[in-house]
């Protein structure tokens, strides 16, 4: 029954994306010309133009851009150093037991080429299981959220728009530990010597998956910036 119900909603999605809506034709970006995707044969979005879905599915905004390394690289290092100055104050003891708890809750570990035919949120508790696996320390998880908010607050123009700050918070953490990498030793046939064969897989950092990785790490972290967060100078 469920798979019968999936197959019938899809083909109804399909049959609905390929039907131009022409009462929705626009997109909603500022000075944007061009048609929403609803008002063409290229998906459902009533807002957004393919263009600019794409950038919101990346970077969590339909127009702002992801911060670059040197924009976010001093309010980490400030962070960091806070926290471990800081590592015995109750808050910063929660958000580093929450990110435990998000280690412990992940599952198994699954290699990142093997991800195919998984839902969004059990991609993201793989996202978690490979950080466990890379022993990443959480005291960097907590930095890399603490300095996606600072950056935020010291942004001219800043987006203060949730899904912004997740998935700029997502993107952050899940390059901590991104990918799998495997290599194999090989014969020549003829015997005269050895080759390695090498795969490295990374998984594609956008869409939901971020947006679940995004929420996790607001939930752990929301008690930790409300009462901190003003207290890290990273200048």
């Amino acid at each position: 029954m469920n798979y019968t119900y999936r197959m019938k909603r899809r083909e109804d999605v399909k049959r609905r994306a390929s039907t131009p809506d022409y009462h929705n034709q626009h997109c909603k970006v500022l000075d944007c010309s061009n048609p929403s995707r609803a008002g063409t044969t290229d998906g459902l979005s009533r807002k957004y133009c393919r263009s600019h879905y794409d950038h919101l599915q990346r970077h969590g905004s339909p127009f702002k851009p992801s911060y670059k390394a040197a924009d976010i690289n001093p309010h980490r290092k400030a962070a960091l150093k806070w926290l471990k100055k800081n590592a015995e104050d109750r808050w910063v003891k929660h958000a580093v037991t929450a990110v435990h708890q998000l280690y412990q809750r992940a599952g198994p570990h699954v290699e990142a080429f093997r991800l195919r035919g998984m839902t969004p949120r059990e991609r993201a508790w793989a996202a978690w299981a490979r950080l466990r696996k890379a022993e990443i320390d959480p005291i960097k998880v907590v930095a890399s959220w603490l300095a996606i908010e600072l950056t935020i607050k010291h942004d001219p123009q800043p987006d203060w728009r949730n899904e912004f700050k997740r998935v700029q918070g997502a993107k952050l953490v899940h390059r901590l530990a991104s990918g799998s990498h495997k290599k194999w030793m090989h014969e020549y046939g003829d015997g005269s010597g050895t080759w390695i064969e090498k795969l490295d897989k990374y998984p594609q950092s956008r869409g939901r998956v971020l947006r679940h990785i995004g929420e996790d790490l607001d939930k752990a972290f929301e008690l930790l910036v409300d009462h901190h967060l003003d207290h890290i100078c990273p200048f």
